[in-house]
């Protein structure tokens, strides 16, 4: 196993040459079920059913498991789709890095089959954390990521979609995690007034609610995170911004560590754990992405 590289390849077969034990963490963005053709053999994506789609995605973090620490930790970005739609995700990304837009991609692509109505949203990233915990994961957070400036939706009869999730999961009990902050909500903030409620405070006990702690105005982090996109011209659509990654990598790596992304795409996982003092390890199946993360990653040591 080679730190600081990018494995071509299916990413199960790939996992399968990897040590037991070997990384810290691994945080990733699986393409969607039925949303777009990526253009290489053997993608993930378009399953025929999202029951396959699904059983699929966890087969191979059985073998993620096994490559992750016992202390290590695991993240999975993933967004939701609707019933007779391919292109129904609330997915933010207009073009990838080879020069094509979705609806290129959506050409002569067959929607994949649900026995549900029309129109009804999959729920898939719920039914994937639900059988990652079936087959032994420990969930221990569904984080919200609100995206302020998502793509509108042109239609009419809901409402538009500005958030995706991701999931936080555990092999153990017992793992790393560096506890992360953020400055702590104003009164101005919450509409003005006092708040004098019922339940524990930030710091344990009944009683008043603290909105301010004494020493550094911090609290611990929430789990609704607002970030915007990021375009990124050279990049396939399906990046995520670097400041969404940023938090994980701190809480769930320690530094010099290893972090594994299974579908590294454009590289902003790489990226962004060289940024933060921690080793990556890629596997991406689609070629031209290689070329592309090496290109950034070439970028990010020049400047």
């Amino acid at each position: 196993m080679k730190l600081n590289h990018i494995y071509q390849g299916d990413a199960l077969e790939i996992l399968k040459t990897f040590p037991d034990d070997a990384v810290d963490m691994v945080i990733t963005s699986p393409p969607y079920w039925a949303l777009r053709n990526y253009g290489v053999d053997g993608q993930l994506g378009l399953e025929p059913t999202f029951q396959e789609y699904i059983n699929k995605l966890c087969d191979i973090f059985d073998e993620v498991k096994r490559v992750l620490k016992k202390e290590g930790t695991c993240w999975v970005n993933m967004g939701d789709t609707f019933s007779g739609s391919n292109c129904g995700s609330n997915d933010y990304r207009e073009k990838d890095g080879l020069g094509l837009k979705p609806q290129e991609r959506y050409n002569n692509q067959r929607a994949g089959k649900t026995n549900l109505p029309d129109k009804c949203l999959l729920q898939i990233p719920s039914r994937f954390a639900i059988e990652m915990c079936n087959r032994g994961w420990i969930l221990r957070n569904e984080i919200i990521w609100h995206k302020p400036n998502c793509m509108p939706s042109s239609v009419k009869d809901r409402f538009t979609v500005d958030f995706e999730k991701i999931f936080f999961f555990t092999k153990s009990k017992k793992y790393y995690f560096e506890t992360q902050y953020e400055p702590m909500i104003s009164e101005s903030e919450r509409g003005g007034g006092k708040k004098i409620a019922s339940m524990g405070n930030e710091w344990g006990g009944q009683g008043l609610v603290d909105w301010k702690k004494p020493d550094n105005g911090l609290r611990t982090k929430r789990t609704v995170w607002k970030i915007a996109t990021k375009p990124f011209k050279e990049a396939h659509f399906a990046t995520y911004p670097e400041k969404l990654i940023e938090t994980p990598i701190k809480a769930g790596c320690p530094e010099g560590g290893v972090v594994l992304d299974i579908f590294m795409g454009a590289g902003t996982t790489a990226k962004v754990a060289n940024k933060l003092g921690r080793n990556y390890l890629g596997i991406e199946l689609n070629p031209e992405y290689i070329k592309i993360a090496e290109k950034r990653l070439r970028q990010e040591v020049l400047f």
